[in-house]
This record gives structure tokens, C-alpha cells and sequence, in this order.
């Protein structure tokens, strides 16, 4: 199964967006610095997933969420526990 997740700074509350195969190994290598763009955003926790059956499908909906670039709609997805754009 691959995911498209989304994690939340503890530090400032700001979000990050990604995709993986593997969610445990991915949240720690993020919480160990291992994401430059994250180092100043430590700790973060996961808010949100969601399963697709491929990796591309994940990677599609990962760089749709990052280009829309809306607080508003990552916001509403962690509420309502399910991305609704279509793809």
C-alpha cells in the first residue's frame, strides 16, 4: 500500500505534505533530520493518510495537494479524514 500523508510541526503548527510506501520509516527519518526543508520544524507528527493502491496514484495527489498550496483545503482534509479532490 502507498500513502500520501500529511505532518504537523509541534514547533509552529505548519504543515507537510508526502508520499511512501513505508509511514513509520518515513516519519522517523523526517523527525531525524533527514528532510532539510523540516530540520527547523522538529518534531512533527503525522495528521493524516491515505492508502492508494499504487505509487503513482500517491505521488499524483501528493503534488496536486502541494500546488494548491491552501491551508484551508489540508485543514479540511485532516477534519474530514479523507481527501476529496478527484484525480
Amino acid at each position: 500500500m502507498e500513502y500520501v500523508y500529511i505532518l504537523q510541526s509541534e514547533r509552529n503548527s505548519r504543515y507537510y505534505i508526502g508520499s511512501t510506501n513505508n509511514l513509520e520509516r518515513r516519519l522517523l527519518e523526517h523527525n531525524s533530520g533527514h528532510t532539510k526543508s523540516l530540520r527547523n520544524l522538529l518534531p512533527m507528527i503525522l495528521v493524516f493518510n491515505q492508502g492508494y493502491e499504487k505509487i503513482g496514484e500517491a505521488r499524483k495527489m501528493e503534488l496536486r495537494l502541494k500546488r494548491l498550496k491552501s491551508r484551508i483545503i489540508i485543514e479540511s482534509i485532516i477534519r474530514d479524514k479523507i481527501i476529496k479532490l478527484g484525480l
